[in-house]
């Protein structure tokens, strides 16, 4: 192949990343995340110091929340692929998530909180899968990783303007933490919007050969399953970004300085996204997945031994390296091992495994830094990276000429 034809090629890759339904997905996560942002540094003062709970409550609402969503993608990812529909798991997902955000700011109680969480995150669970199946197929194998990658690079700069909107809400109205959440349904109902002109494919249902199941395990491929148990293997050492906070908080980092070192993390992420995922098509997912392992190990490593300003800041942004080439890339790597009837099952099954082995996670790394010291729980998740960069390195993968 010549070089000329190889540039038309990857031009052409281009434009179809660039498609109608690629970017209408991106800037509904960009709206989304700008809601559920807003939210999240807010929120633990909120049950805390207006509702009176305690920090256990607190990680109770944050458990049950999460485990809602992660068994949820299983779930809609196979009823996706069973009736071959996208469009409406992602429209009623999103509009979930953004009836929630007010129905906590309603709340008198912190089971009250953890219902309207609860909602919110079944909306998260509902759409993540059946959307990412739709973005997987609204490009070429060959432009998966740059479209996952621009993906995530607009929802993640929505993780960068929410808590900056969160800053400045704290520095007009810092005594009336209730309206914030009647404010966050804004940019919700903003990305409902834009949910409703997306346009979904109208092929016909695909017939299941004989003996076929979507949900399977056994259905899967070998790849598929290897790659399923090395990312299972760093999830259940892969603790809540909230410990990272934590560690800066208690180094004593104040409250404004922590959600902007948070909001550089999310920049770095945001800006490689897309560059790292147009990388992993040309380069080959499975690198780029291993260097963000790699990476993930070096700064948990370094939050081990951190204590001052600079090098928070300096970990917070190599931080964001480890999301950009592991988030996108890795649910593009997961779209190359799975067959066409199983995107979203597969998907599905992904972040289900996530979600749950991260609950381990986050309840070790809490056990350990009680009862041994906060390096302790970083010094885990980073041998558990390493540990998963070996598994992976046995995974076959396809490689892109």
């Amino acid at each position: 192949m010549t070089d000329q034809s190889a540039k038309t090629i990857h031009e052409k890759t281009k434009v179809k990343v660039l498609s109608p339904t690629v970017w209408k997905l991106g800037f509904i996560s960009f709206f989304a995340d700008i809601s559920s942002e807003m939210l999240y540094p807010i929120t633990p003062f909120f049950l805390t110091t207006v509702l009176g709970a305690s920090m256990a409550s607190v990680g109770v609402v944050e458990g049950v929340a999460e485990a809602i969503a992660s068994l949820m993608k299983t779930y809609s990812g196979l009823w996706s692929d069973k009736t071959t529909k996208r469009k409406p798991f992602i429209l009623f997902g999103y509009l979930l998530a953004a009836i929630g955000k007010p129905l906590m700011g309603l709340s008198s109680t912190w089971f009250q909180v953890l219902l309207a969480r609860g909602l919110d995150r079944t909306g998260k669970g509902l759409r993540t899968a059946p959307r990412d199946a739709l973005l997987a197929d609204s490009v070429s194998e060959k432009s998966r990783g740059a479209a996952f990658g621009l993906h995530r690079g607009m929802d993640t700069l929505g993780a960068v303007l929410g808590p900056l909107l969160a800053i400045l809400y704290l520095s007009l109205e810092k005594n009336n933490l209730r309206n914030i959440y009647f404010w966050a349904l804004i940019p919700g109902l903003i990305s409902v919007g834009i949910a409703f002109l997306i346009v979904e494919g109208k092929a016909a249902p695909k017939k299941h050969p004989a003996g076929f199941k979507i949900w399977d395990f056994g259905s899967f491929s070998g790849p598929f399953k290897k790659y399923l148990f090395s990312w299972a293997l760093f999830s259940v050492t892969n603790s809540s970004d909230i410990f990272l906070l934590m560690k800066a908080k208690s180094s004593g980092i104040s409250t404004i300085e922590m959600i902007l070192m948070y909001c550089g993390y999310n920049l770095t992420y945001a800006f490689f996204s897309p560059y790292l995922g147009d990388l992993s098509d040309r380069m080959g997912r499975k690198k780029i997945l291993i260097f963000g392992l790699c990476i993930f190990a070096v700064v948990y490593a370094g939050f081990s031994m951190a204590t001052t300003k600079w090098q928070f800041w300096l970990l917070f942004g190599v931080y964001g390296l480890y999301m950009a080439a592991t988030d996108g890339v890795g649910k593009a790597l997961a779209v190359d091992l799975l067959g066409p009837r199983q995107k979203a099952t597969g998907l599905g099954a992904l972040g289900t495994v996530t979600g749950l082995a991260t609950i381990v996670a986050s309840t070790s790394a809490g056990y350990m830094w009680d009862h041994y010291g906060s390096s302790s729980a970083f010094i885990l998740g980073a041998c558990g990276a390493f540990l998963a960069a070996i598994f992976l390195l046995r995974v076959e993968v396809k490689t892109y000429e």
